[in-house]
């Protein structure tokens, strides 16, 4: 696994940069250090290798005896003794078997080749002279550096000469290689004077500088050759991390080429110190950029609150996107308050940023009670009681603070219980009465006497659990034992008597509560054990069990109900079943009262300026003081009494800094301490301080450049320094120093007075000799740091014809689409003068080839507003002089900036006093202490300006004109000195000029502004309002009134009023006569202001409001009785009828409503009851019937009145052509409906009137009715009817109704299935009528029932219909007749059948049937014939009377 590196910060120093080479030993290093992954292989070398250090003595030997001889001896004697040391070591290894006889052999075979080699090299060497031939080493051929790619081989060749023969040995990052360390890795050979090394299957750790170092007993000569191993762009080779990279970070950085030996880590849109209140959400933020950027690789991030660990919970989360890192608080809470920091690692490098975090506390619940407590953890928690301990609030709410409850809450649940009935002063306390083994969350409140405040933030999960039986459910877990004993018949009745416990202490003693601590006896058998408290007053012997009703199963307990300031003494005893043990030895002497004392108040407070809205304070701390919690610190605007919180999370040492200050107020400081026994006093006030910035040395300036050259001289110019350091800069002092060869010596300084601006000609210089500068700026702070050392320039004549670069570049009053850009002249012209300039621009992060010109001609002036911005984009600028020669080298960029309106920023405002003086004006919020006001025409210092006068004061500044005209046209500008570019500008050109001075010359003479001219009005009773309003009237506001030139004033005729507060100014008059025509003017006084306003009310204008006051004087009149309201009118409903209405008003219970037509009255079914005073008539069905004059009249005791409605003529028309729309609307959808003539296509409305005219078309063509399509109305169904329909009668159709004004459209598609399926409908219909039509019908003439007389004779005759004739025959019962002489049966013409019986019998009574059958159909037509006897019937008769006397009897 890889070692987890975020949670703990790095012990590096940035960027540090160690290799472990030889001679520096690993127990020096920390423990947590890592290796830098370039420094090489992790080898520890103790010394120098064996064979080495062989051979640095060898040629020591060489040098000393310079005897080639001896030294050749010496060597033969250490190549014997090597091959001797080889072959024992090589006994050794194969002792304990026996070798080959082919192995001996060949062993023999090379020592003798060997001896006979060194035999001939010395016998050769004897003959030579060796100090002719010695020479130092010297690479023929040196090693060359390879990049190849991972998992690939490698060969590094060199050729080294020297005599005697140099020993070459190779080294990787200054470590020699060790082939037997890496068998396989790496193959070493030297085979005629070609050395190689050969590094097999390249991986990252290969990545090195590898070194051939030559040696004899001339000297040494080392060559370098680099390796840089490549992966392939988008791999990761996981298994080079789990198999052996187990101490790398997750952010070892790996770029495709190798190592990344430099990480640069910046942070963007950082957050900045916040204030948030508790309950709300918070989110810190900011933007990672880390450079060179490698795939698959991300940095670690960790966040630290006061230096500890962040960890994610369900108060805070962190968010880590690629490229932003977020922490973010759910919920504020006072415990979140502190220093919050990031750290973000990649590889060997890591940067961080900071920034605090103040939580304000919540609003109370209670006006005055205090705040919340905080941080409540559990100090100690065992089964019979958890002590819990929290930290006191900042604020008290006004009132000291009497104590706190502590709740509980079991968690699970949501009820929430008090565990102290009074408050509890010292913050700890020991909660009892739980319940063994389940867990708890807690809180605190304080109060004070106005109530109590709002709940800390709930602690951490704690359960009422001894520690040991905490441990032992972790690894084993069971059920807590329950503290009772059971005794079974099984078990041996007789136990062991617990001893008495042992070490028995206080170990905390408060004015609430004792705690007590022991051990458990030694002697107490296998059972578990119960505790007894008891206690005795001090001197006395007299003890008292305190825990009857409830043992303790734990060796500690927390005591109550102890009298504060009594001397207590306390012992133990332990219990089982065998029953009570002796007690433990009694405690010393124990007082109850807070062993802890108050801490006392912090002194020596001083507070240090730090920035604009910052006050550092340090004090001393409190002295004697015990478990010390930390400090609360308070500041005061001096003079205002009133204390406020600068922090509420205590903070431990003794330096703070105050953030949210007021700029440029005045402040005094206080400190106390806080300990658990609660607050100090107040420490001294500290000396006021006023909120400023620091001032400091100022930044080094930057981008030096040379601006112009001569013979002896040259002209450098730089850029102003980021920072100034909170102060002015003074000047400049400029350093040079020559550079002979590449070779810089040393530094000279250029001048001893300090240069104002940014360029200086620095003169007694060398020609053609090259130079290097360094400039320092300099504040009231002192002289800041040097530049960077610039490039070097040569000291020559520029012989140029074309100006050098403009130089002194900078923007301001940057805005979202804008900015201004100046720069200064260059210094060299050229052969002839300046006559203008180009500016360029760019975005900063485009190529160079996109620069694009921001004016086609050159600019005269050294200024120029660029518009057009992107807001949010980053840009930079350039500019270029131009003469005749032609253009110039272009400046220095200015920038990057970025275009967009900061927050808070402010323009350049005009203003025009009561007096019309005129000036511009300026604020600005984000001033520096020494911050100044410059203003400037045409972006030129006007501070000699005749015409102009500035005044500034504090954060605002006025420029006034003193007579403002042409010559004052331009651009005014006013810069901010000491800020980041604060600056606004104005525009006066000749329509703005006209403007003021318009505006100046209405403020000289005022004028009272009007809102509404002179007008007039009719009022309900035929009253007349005269009234105009002003924009606004003082108390002093005076008003004439002016009737034909000639004032008028109050009195019967006229009425006046002036409303001050709204401006209106009125008259009325009770009515208008003749001689009241005229003009009427109000003029309008106002202190130094005046106005007046007309109204001319002559000939028919007056007329015309004579006559209007006339008629609302008798509309007020007719309003006296029942009047109408709305007078009548008509509607059409959504049924098609007219509904005629009107509104009354004033009516009462004997107010009769009379309609009439005509003069004619109308009957009304019911009485209206008025009650919605709306009275309708409902006509149906209108038509022209229904014209006329309509009227209605109210009337009762107090009067009548009446309203006329005519419908006649146009009006009639207008209703029609609503009643016909209405009707066209109310229209179905078209329809087909086969018919046995044809086709039917048709539409229902609601119901139908001549008036709608009813057009049909066909294709887009209108139909020509004929005999076959013919189209009308049948009730509310419009048709159209298409007889005996071909192919051509396809297509669409439309129906269009005309109400007068407009066409209303229905259409229907008759063709395709739509045809097909009404034309097979219509067949079969035709089909179907002919066939009822041809067949075969009774058409009548029999009756349905025959009686006759017996002997009579029967004629019966029948008309029958069909074509072609039917075929008729007769039936007697179901069964055929024929026919015969009794019965005669004919059929004659083709229609009548005959039915004759001569003389009937009673045979002949039965059903008779009449078939008639054709093609067509058949039908049959039934009748009955009865035939009685006169006798018979008699009988019956005569039968049925004496039955019937009978029965009435």
């Amino acid at each position: 696994m890889l070692e987890d590196y975020s949670s703990k910060l790095s012990p590096q120093t940035k960027r540090a940069k160690k290799s472990l080479l030889s001679g520096e030993k690993k127990e020096n290093l920390p423990s947590d250090y890592m290796v830098p992954i370039f420094s090489g292989r992790q080898v520890h070398v103790s010394g120098i290798a064996d064979m080495e250090e062989e051979r640095i003595k060898e040629a020591a030997a060489y040098i000393a005896q310079r005897n080639l001889l001896a030294r050749e001896e010496g060597v033969t004697a250490a190549k014997q003794s090597t091959v001797s040391k080889q072959s024992t070591s090589m006994l050794r290894q194969e002792e304990g078997f026996e070798k080959s006889r082919k192995v001996a052999i060949r062993e023999k075979a090379e020592h003798l080749s060997l001896k006979k080699t060194l035999e001939e090299t010395e016998a050769y060497h004897k003959k030579l002279n060796e100090d002719s031939l010695l020479h130092a080493p010297e690479f023929v051929i040196k090693p060359r550096s390879h990049t190849v790619w991972e998992k690939e081989n490698v060969k590094l060749h060199c050729s080294v000469a020297g005599w005697p023969e140099p020993r070459l040995t190779w080294y990787k990052n200054q470590v020699p290689i060790d082939v037997h360390a890496n068998p396989g890795k790496y193959i070493i050979e030297s085979r005629y004077g070609v050395h190689t090394l050969e590094i097999n299957a390249c991986d990252f750790e290969d990545t090195a500088q590898y070194r051939a170092s030559a040696m004899n007993v001339k000297g040494e000569l080392s060559a370098y050759a680099s390796v840089v191993v490549k992966r392939y762009k988008g791999e990761f080779d996981e298994t080079r991390f789990h198999a052996g990279a187990s101490t790398l970070p997750l952010s070892f950085a790996v770029t495709p080429y190798g190592y990344a030996s430099k990480f640069e880590i910046h942070f963007d849109d950082k957050f900045d110190v916040s204030f948030g209140r508790e309950g709300e959400t918070m989110s810190l933020g900011c933007r990672v950029v880390i450079t060179p950027e490698i795939k698959h690789f991300q940095p670690e991030i960790q966040w630290y609150r006061n230096g500890a660990p962040v960890s994610p919970s369900k108060w805070v989360q962190t968010h880590w996107s690629g490229d932003r890192a977020t922490l973010t608080f759910s919920h504020l809470n006072k415990e979140d308050e502190g220093l919050y920091t990031i750290h973000v690692r990649m590889g060997e490098y890591y940067e961080q940023y900071s920034a605090y975090v103040f939580v304000r506390d919540a609003d109370a619940e209670i006006e005055g009670a205090p705040a919340s407590p905080l941080d409540v953890v559990s100090l100690d928690a065992n089964k019979d009681y958890i002590i819990i301990s929290w930290k006191q609030p900042a604020v008290d709410g006004g009132s000291p603070i009497l104590g706190y409850f502590i709740d509980k809450c079991e968690v699970g649940t949501d009820s929430w219980s008090q565990c102290n009935d009074t408050p509890v002063k010292f913050a700890r306390f020991p909660v009892t009465g739980l319940i063994e083994g389940r867990s708890y969350i807690f809180r605190v409140r304080a109060v004070n006497k106005t109530g109590i405040g709002l709940p800390s933030r709930v602690s951490e999960p704690v359960a009422a659990l001894d520690p040991a039986e905490k441990a032992r459910l972790k690894s084993r877990p069971s059920a807590p034992w329950t503290g009772q004993i059971i005794v079974t018949e099984e078990e041996p009745t007789e136990g062991i008597v617990p001893g008495p416990p042992t070490d028995l202490s206080v170990i905390e003693a408060t004015q609430s509560y004792v705690v007590l601590s022991w051990k458990p006896p030694r002697q107490r058998g296998h059972e578990g054990i119960l505790y007894f408290v008891e206690k005795c007053d001090a001197g006395t012997e007299n003890w008292q069990q305190v825990n009857m009703e409830l043992p303790v199963k734990s060796p500690r307990f927390a005591l109550f109900d102890l009298t504060e300031g009594k001397s207590y003494r306390f012992r133990v005893r332990c219990s089982n079943s065998a029953g009570v043990g002796e007690p433990s030895e009694a405690t010393e002497v124990t007082m109850v009262e807070d062993k802890l004392d108050i801490p006392k108040p912090p002194s020596n407070i001083i507070p240090s300026r730090n920035t604009d809205t910052s006050v550092v304070v340090t004090w001393e701390e409190s002295k004697d003081a015990k478990e010390l919690v930390g400090y609360y610190i308070e500041s005061s605007i001096v003079g205002s009494g009133k204390w406020e919180p600068c922090n509420n999370n205590p903070v431990k040492g003794t330096r703070f800094t105050c953030h949210g200050l007021t700029t440029g107020q005045s402040y005094i400081f206080r400190v106390r301490a806080v300990n658990a026994a609660g607050l100090s006093e107040y420490s001294q006030d500290s000396e006021a301080i006023e909120v400023k910035a620091a001032i400091v040395a100022p930044s080094p300036p930057y981008d030096i450049t040379c601006l112009e050259s001569f013979r002896d001289s040259m002209v450098l110019g730089w850029k102003q320094p980021d920072k100034t350091g909170g102060a002015e800069i003074t000047g400049y002092y400029v350093n040079y120093r020559e550079v002979i060869d590449g070779v810089p010596g040393r530094w000279r300084e250029a001048n001893i007075k300090a240069v104002s601006d940014e360029a200086y000609k620095i003169s007694n210089l060398k020609e053609n000799m090259v130079y290097q500068f360094q400039v320092a700026a300099m504040n009231i702070a002192g002289l800041g740091a040097p530049s960077a050392v610039s490039a070097s320039f040569k000291c020559e004549e520029w012989t140029i014809a074309v100006p050098g670069p403009p130089h002194s570049l900078k923007y301001s009053e940057v805005r979202k689409t804008s900015l201004v850009l100046q720069w200064k002249p260059p210094i060299h012209s050229g052969r002839t003068p300046v006559t203008g300039y180009f500016t360029d621009m760019k975005e900063a992060s485009a190529k160079e080839d996109q620069w694009r010109g921001l004016n086609e001609a050159a600019l005269k002036n050294t200024y120029l507003r660029v518009q057009g911005l992107k807001e949010g984009v980053s840009y930079v600028f350039r500019v270029r002089a131009v003469n005749q020669a032609g253009v110039g080298k272009p400046s220095d960029l200015a920038g990057p900036v970025v275009a967009e309106t900061r927050p808070g920023t402010k323009e350049v405002v005009v203003n025009v006093d009561d007096d019309g003086v005129i000036s511009l004006n300026f604020e600005c919020d984000q001033m520096a202490p020494n911050s100044e006001f410059t203003w400037s025409k045409d972006y030129v210092p006007t501070e000699e300006s005749p015409r102009l006068e500035v005044e500034s004061k504090g954060n605002k500044t006025k420029m006034t004109f003193k007579d403002l005209g042409m010559e004052d046209l331009g651009i005014y500008s006013c810069d901010v000195t000491d800020t980041d570019g604060i600056a606004s500008s104005y525009l006066i050109d000749e329509e703005e000029l006209k403007r003021l001075l318009a505006l100046s010359q209405e403020h000289k003479f005022p004028t009272v502004p009007v809102k509404s001219e002179l007008a007039v009005e009719i009022l309900e009773k035929g009253q007349v309002r005269f009234w105009m309003q002003a924009e606004k009237l003082s108390g002093n506001a005076k008003v004439n009134y002016i009737f034909n030139d000639k004032e008028i004033f109050e009195g019967p005729k006229y009425k006046m009023h002036i409303d001050r507060n709204t401006g209106i100014i009125e008259m009325f008059m009770e009515k208008l006569q003749d001689e009241d025509e005229g003009t009427y003017t109000f003029q309008v006084q106002d202190g130094r202001a005046t106005g007046h306003s007309t109204l001319v009310l002559i000939g028919d204008v007056y007329k015309k409001l004579q006559k209007e006051a006339e008629f609302q004087r008798q509309e007020c009149i007719r309003k006296q009785g029942p009047h109408f309201a709305e007078y009548l009118s008509w509607e059409v409903t959504g049924e098609c009828n007219v509904l005629l209405k009107c509104k009354v008003a004033n009516i009462k219970k004997e107010t009769h409503i009379v309609w009439y037509k005509d003069e004619r009255e109308i009957s009304v079914d019911e009485k209206h009851d008025f009650k919605d005073g709306i009275c309708t008539l409902l006509i149906t069905e209108f038509s022209k019937k229904d014209a006329g004059i309509y009227e209605v009249i109210l009337k009762d005791d107090r009067g009548k009145d009446k309203s006329r409605l005519k419908l006649v003529d146009e009006a009639f028309k207008e209703l029609m052509a609503e009643v016909c729309k209405t009707i066209a609307l109310s229209a179905t959808d078209l329809k087909i409906q086969s018919t046995v003539e044809g086709i039917r296509l048709y539409s229902f409305v609601t119901y139908y009137v001549d008036d709608l005219k009813v057009n049909w078309s066909h294709n887009g063509t209108a139909i020509k009715y004929t005999d076959r399509v013919k189209s009308g109305v049948t009730g509310e169904q419009i048709w159209l009817q298409i007889n005996e329909p071909t192919p051509n009668d396809k297509g669409k159709y439309v129906m269009e109704l005309f109400d007068g004004k407009t066409g209303h459209q229905k259409t229907v598609d008759l063709s395709g299935q739509a045809y097909d399926e009404a034309f097979d409908e219509f067949q079969r219909l035709k089909q179907a009528a002919i066939v009822e039509k041809n067949r075969a019908r009774v058409v009548g003439g029999l009756p349905d029932v025959v009686t006759i007389q017996e002997g009579k004779a029967l004629n019966l005759t029948c008309i029958v219909w069909g074509d072609p004739t039917p075929e008729v025959s007769w039936l007697k019962n179901e069964k055929l007749m024929a026919s015969d002489e009794h019965c005669n049966l004919r059929f004659e013409a083709g229609k009548t059948a005959y039915f004759t019986i001569s003389g009937v019998r009673t045979s002949d009574s039965g059903k008779y049937g009449l078939v008639v059958k054709n093609k067509y159909g058949s039908e049959t037509s039934d009748f009955t014939v009865s035939v009685f006897i006169p006798e018979e019937e008699a009988r019956k008769v005569s039968e049925e009377r004496p039955k019937g006397n009978k029965k009435a009897k």
